[in-house]
């Protein structure tokens, strides 16, 4: 199990300080940056003001790279548990803090461990892959860990005959199968915020947009992925919206997105793909635990810290630098 150092004051997952509304978090934060010598990473689903004050901003691939070649000293993850302990087992010496522990991930959660390894007793001569959504038990019982911008090129880089198993994502394993020709053993777990979008509120939305392009994540359910124009990991739909001629787009995955490719693009109309629910967008209710002030104090008072034990951090090590190996070989 993980052994997560919380905070002193309680089981709350983070720390329960009133932040004085006067104070300037964006100043404050470059000041611990400095003192600390710490970096703050970012996903793209996190709130726009923690985008803004990021060193980097990036997908689980990107972040992963950064977490590997950062010289800091402490590294505040602003993202999910998984993307932390990602960013731990990369560096092991190092102190990394997550401002909210309670910042889980769905898809990470539909595959326990000791489920998993039962499933994989099934299937005595097939290697693991594993998207990186997952814990960190799973990453140790993998043999390679993927990301949904190298998972093809992944694959594509293992003989034709080798049998594999993917994890934990069956949407995005049937999607991978479907591009490169393979018949991988699919986990069935899937994303929360991903298979919540709903494909009659989509095609509602390009009727009355009919100029936009609709650019999916392969999270997604296939009946979505169908109607896709684009379908890209998150850093592909971000460069894809750069990239093409078209002004309007539908975007089909978590909102966060949307303040990226606005900064990069801001000639341009981007419009949040609507979820079954009564929401406007679809957001990541786990990503969206994070604040600003919560960064603040994960910073200041370096805590909670995550900490694990040294067998699972070199377990998991492993299939992440296999990752890294082979997407530094493509170029990804």
């Amino acid at each position: 199990m993980h052994n997560f150092k919380n905070d002193p004051l309680g089981d709350s997952g983070f720390l329960e300080i009133e932040v004085d509304p006067k104070l300037d978090l964006f100043k404050e934060i470059g000041r611990l940056k400095k003192e600390k010598n710490a970096v703050v990473l970012a996903h793209y689903y996190q709130e726009p003001d923690i985008q803004d004050v990021a060193d980097f901003v990036g997908d689980s691939l990107g972040l992963a790279q950064q977490a590997a070649k950062t010289n800091a000293d402490l590294i505040c993850f602003a993202g999910v548990h998984f993307m932390a302990e990602t960013a731990k087992i990369l560096n092991p010496q190092k102190k990394v803090v997550l401002p909210d522990l309670n910042a889980g991930c769905s898809l990470a959660d539909s595959a326990p461990a000791a489920l998993f390894r039962k499933f994989m007793q099934k299937y005595p001569d097939h290697l693991v892959i594993s998207y990186i959504n997952c814990s960190a038990e799973i990453k140790a019982l993998s043999d390679i860990i993927c990301t949904s911008s190298n998972a093809q090129k992944i694959i594509e880089s293992l003989p034709e005959e080798q049998k594999i198993i993917f994890a934990p994502d069956k949407n995005l394993g049937a999607y991978l199968n479907k591009r490169t020709g393979r018949d991988m053993v699919l986990w069935n777990g899937a994303c929360m915020v991903h298979e919540i979008f709903s494909l009659e509120k989509i095609l509602k939305l390009k009727t009355r947009n009919p100029n936009a392009k609709i650019i999916v994540h392969p999270e997604c359910e296939d009946h979505v992925l169908r109607v896709a124009d684009y379908i890209g990991s998150t850093t592909g739909l971000l460069k894809f919206t750069e990239k093409d001629e078209a002004l309007e787009y539908i975007v089909v995955t978590e909102a966060g997105i949307l303040h990226q490719m606005q900064l990069n693009s801001p000639h341009k109309t981007f419009i949040p793909a609507p979820p079954t629910n009564n929401c406007a967008c679809n957001d990541c209710p786990h990503m969206k635990l994070n604040t600003l002030e919560k960064l603040y104090l994960c910073m200041q008072y370096e805590q909670p810290e995550i900490i694990m034990e040294e067998a699972l951090l070199n377990a998991a090590r492993r299939p992440i630098e296999r990752m890294l190996e082979i997407s530094a070989r493509f170029g990804l």
